[in-house]
């Protein structure tokens, strides 16, 4: 981690959170977990966000060893990220967090959702239970 961006934590939580936070970083994540994906085609998930952004989010996430930049030795050059050792402890994270969206859109609009219709955690290699709690996690 980089000393300029984390610095005297209270708790494990503001850790964690430092990490994460930004406001692009929770949805590039989320694209990374169903496994190693092109520069191009997270813009291309992501059409929001700008190539600047998306640049700086990244090399965050790959200082914190979050994301590995994976370059191959080729013409025209291709780059891949993908979630690491680190990052995939993720997962169970981003299970729970489908889990308790998925029953706080219930709540607030009475609507339900299907968890396989638009997040890419539902492909992940964790289990988590209907209440969020982690029941396993493949590796």
């Amino acid at each position: 981690m980089t000393e300029k961006r984390h610095k005297n934590f209270n708790c494990a939580m503001e850790a964690s959170l430092s990490v994460i936070s930004g406001k692009w970083k929770m949805t590039i994540l989320n694209r990374l977990l169903a496994g190693p994906i092109r520069y191009t085609e997270i813009k291309h998930l992501i059409p929001e966000i700008t190539e600047k952004m998306l640049t700086q989010q990244l090399r965050e996430l790959e200082e914190d060893q979050i994301v590995q930049r994976k370059v191959y030795p080729v013409v025209p050059p291709k780059v891949e990220y993908f979630l690491t050792d680190l990052g995939n402890q993720l997962i169970p994270i981003f299970k729970a967090l489908e889990v308790w969206g998925s029953n706080f859109l219930t709540a607030s609009t009475g609507e339900t959702v299907n968890p396989d219709s638009s997040c890419y955690v539902a492909k992940s290699k964790a289990s988590v239970s209907e209440d969020g709690k982690l029941e396993s996690v493949e590796r």
